[in-house]
């Protein structure tokens, strides 16, 4: 009788567990799926960051304001 009882609770640990490996990941955010964001690259030293952290000016993208300086004169 134990080993049936044990074969129980192996049998369902395991169908637990699968049903928790197939489920989609949430993010931290409430589970909401982060936006996908357009990334840009620094007209002066190339690195790529988010569109939205990037500075534009006169239709170019930088990374910092030096970068952007040094870039115009």
């Amino acid at each position: 009788m134990t080993k049936l009882l044990f074969l129980v609770v192996v049998v369902g640990a395991v169908v637990l567990w699968l049903k928790h490996m197939g489920r989609p990941r949430q993010d931290l955010e409430g589970g909401q799926r982060s936006q996908v964001e357009d990334m840009v690259r620094c007209r002066v030293c190339g690195v790529n960051l988010p569109r939205s952290e990037a500075i534009l000016s006169q239709g170019r993208f930088y990374c910092c304001e030096e970068h952007r300086r040094r870039d115009l004169g």
